[in-house]
């Protein structure tokens, strides 16, 4: 099958040359990456501002006074800001950086949710939801005696919100919700689900790891009260994520950790805390993760995120059609492209998925195979995990057909082994 055009604002070709690791070969093979919900590659532009943090700025944040120190400061907040218009936030102080997204996930269930939850209290969560959306949660709830309830999943692997006022209740004080499922790549209906936490009374809390990097996000339209994302799923360096929280919910929370750079004054007899958002940043951050961050946002604000969706989303859809083509393969999600992120979830039913990745690998082809950090989502579906091809800019329909044709020989491979 010829590939369709992709119709893009972007030369997919040229955003190929920026990212170094796309030229490797792996078995002998040309490197074809399709694992970007794990984590994504980093384009020249991110590689030489890490680099040139260490050459020419090194330098502990906001306590020095010398220049490499003030330079240091000034990058490290610009990006802040950069986060904050990326998402539409009202303000940089709405911003917290942590390691990622799920250190942002524990803040909110540590310095909110042990401060206003009580026995009795309701958390509801989807049966979707990756573990760092879901465990900190239940370790919460029996610490404090709440309950944890669950949004259930259809059998097409869309959220079943039948009954939703039913779920959300009085008693709810928080509902959190994935965006854009990690395994499946469905893309969930926020607006209905937020617009009922707050009917209720209860705070929304969206874990955008897979929206983010992805498609627009405004936090003000979407009128969340917290949202968590990771820079490594976007273009940047590991160990660099954020915690978006309305600015009165910061003032409220007390710190997550305590050390260093938290505080405004300190005692024998205790302490006082520093300013909204630098009293959850204790002790010496990721500053050259944190600066190389900037230059990932750089590069996908050049893009444009309406591009970005639209690229991913032509990819999807050309996946979606060649896996149906192939006998016997299961594909799980919308089916959809356009309820649907820049993951396909598929499995043959007598092949473990992750000998389908191992095949794949000596082709040369990079995907994820397992449980996807959401295991009540894979015993929803009876299975233990699925194969995951995962898409992003520098992805091509070309790279779509060597994954189809990596699957083909893991079939015929299972097909002609001895018994």
């Amino acid at each position: 099958m010829k590939p369709a055009r992709v119709r893009t604002m972007f030369d997919v070709q040229a955003i190929r040359r920026d990212f170094p690791i796309l030229g490797r070969r792996v078995h002998g093979k040309p490197l074809v990456y399709l694992d970007n919900a794990a984590t994504t590659q980093k384009p020249r532009a991110v590689i030489d501002a890490l680099v040139h943090f260490y050459e020419h700025q090194n330098a502990n944040i906001h306590r020095a006074i010398h220049t490499l120190g003030e330079e240091a400061t000034a990058a490290y907040e610009e990006t802040r800001a950069k986060v904050s218009r990326f998402i539409n936030a009202p303000r940089p102080e709405n911003i917290v950086f942590t390691r990622s997204a799920t250190e942002a996930l524990n803040l909110v269930a540590a310095a909110w949710g042990r401060a206003n939850l009580r026995q009795g209290d309701e958390i509801v969560l989807t049966q979707m939801e990756h573990h760092s959306n879901m465990i900190p949660w239940q370790r919460l709830a029996q610490e404090v005696g709440a309950t944890v309830k669950y949004i259930g999943v259809t059998d097409e692997g869309t959220l079943d919100l039948d009954g939703l006022g039913d779920i959300i209740t009085e008693k709810a004080k928080l509902v959190g919700v994935t965006q854009v499922s990690n395994a499946f790549g469905t893309i969930n209906p926020l607006g209905k689900i937020i617009a009922a936490a707050h009917r209720r009374g209860a705070l929304a809390l969206v874990d955008a790891a897979q929206s983010v990097p992805h498609m627009p996000v405004d936090v003000q339209a979407m009128d969340c009260d917290f949202l968590a994302f990771s820079g490594h799923k976007m273009l940047g360096p590991t160990g660099v994520g954020a915690l978006y929280a309305r600015y009165e919910l910061l003032e409220a929370m007390e710190p997550f950790q305590s050390g260093g750079e938290m505080i405004s004054r300190v005692r024998l007899e205790g302490a006082t805390w520093n300013d909204v958002p630098w009293k959850f940043e204790a002790g010496t951050p990721n500053i050259a993760g944190v600066i190389a961050f900037s230059a990932a946002l750089d590069y996908l604000s050049a893009l444009g995120m309406e591009n970005v969706r639209a690229h991913e989303q032509e990819l999807t859809a050309y996946a979606l059609d060649r896996l149906r083509q192939l006998e016997g393969i299961i594909t799980y999600g919308p089916q959809d492209a356009s309820r649907q992120g820049s993951v396909v979830s598929f499995n043959y039913p007598d092949i473990h998925p992750h000998d389908v990745g191992t095949i794949l690998d000596r082709e040369g082809v990079a995907i994820r195979a397992g449980h996807h950090c959401a295991q009540p989502l894979m015993r929803r579906f009876d299975m233990a995990g699925t194969a995951r091809a995962s898409f992003y800019i520098y992805n091509t329909l070309e790279e779509v057909d060597a994954l189809v044709e990596g699957i083909e020989k893991a079939r015929a491979f299972f097909d002609h082994a001895p018994e």
